[in-house]
Parts: structure tokens; C-alpha cells; sequence
């Protein structure tokens, strides 16, 4: 547990504050044979999978579909939990822990919000840089398509 010692700004009393990870999303979205992928605007920059924070009082579902919304100008369908990542250094901003969602999705991407661009990309052809733990994320998710396939042989 992470914690640091300040002092109240009205007491002038020694308080601990507690340092908490930040709750994110992000979202494979699928588009035929091709996965969206953005490319950030702010710092770090680079390619990404399209999310962003939790809203307070925001379901981490309604999280995904606003992200996406906002930075692919795209609706999704069949949205469903793919996994978490939790590594406290997967963002250089700050501890960060992401439930990953993947989705399908019709039309083409377009950025917005804080994305600068977005496109498609089939999995075996990916921009570089990913920021983040993209890479481990969609590698991931790679595995997850080839057990499936496996299993419906």
C-alpha cells in the first residue's frame, strides 16, 4: 500500500493520503479481419488500442462504448470482457490497472478526441511504436483467437 504523509491544509495536522491505482479501459475492436487501433495525440505517443480513464459513476462498459465513441467515432457491438492488466508499470503516467474489452464494430475509424488519427490494421501488421503494454495485450488476444479456433476443430 502506497501512501504518503501531508499536512491538512485546515487542521495543520499530519494526515496519510492514500495512492490508489486509477481504474482504465481499452478496447479491441474488430472490423472484418482488422483490429482499430489509434494514434495518440498526447503523450506518450505513439499507436494504441483505443480507451482511456473511468468516469466516476461510469460502468467500466459505458467507459469502453464513450472511449470508443470519442476517439473512433465508432458504435460497438457485442462488447465483452477480455482481461485486466494490472502491471504498475504499464503507463509511465501513473498506476494504472486496465479491464480490456473486446467489440465489433462496422464503418471506418476515424480520430477524435484525443486520438489524432485511427485506422485499421490486421493483426500480423501492427504500427509501431504501441504505447502502454498494447503489445503483450494484443499478443494476448492473438492466442485467445488461435485456442479458439483449436477448440472448434
Amino acid at each position: 500500500m502506497s501512501e504518503d504523509i501531508q499536512k491538512c491544509p485546515h487542521c495543520g495536522k499530519t494526515v496519510k493520503v492514500f495512492r490508489n491505482p486509477v481504474p482504465t479501459v481499452d478496447i479491441i475492436i474488430a472490423i472484418d479481419e482488422q483490429i482499430v487501433l489509434i494514434e495518440r495525440r498526447n503523450p506518450p505517443l505513439g499507436w494504441a488500442l483505443p480507451g482511456g480513464f473511468v468516469d466516476y459513476g461510469e460502468s467500466l462498459e459505458d467507459a469502453a462504448r464513450r472511449e470508443a465513441e470519442e476517439e473512433t467515432g465508432l458504435l460497438l457491438t457485442d462488447l465483452r470482457q477480455f482481461g485486466a492488466y494490472s502491471d504498475p508499470g504499464r503507463d509511465p503516467r501513473q498506476h494504472t490497472i486496465s479491464v480490456v474489452f473486446t467489440a465489433r464494430s462496422e464503418g471506418k475509424p476515424k480520430g477524435g478526441d484525443d486520438a489524432l488519427a485511427a485506422g485499421l490494421f490486421p493483426l500480423d501488421q501492427l504500427p509501431a511504436p504501441l504505447c502502454f503494454d498494447h503489445a503483450q495485450i494484443l499478443a494476448d488476444y492473438r492466442k485467445s483467437l488461435s485456442a479458439a479456433v483449436t477448440e472448434d476443430r
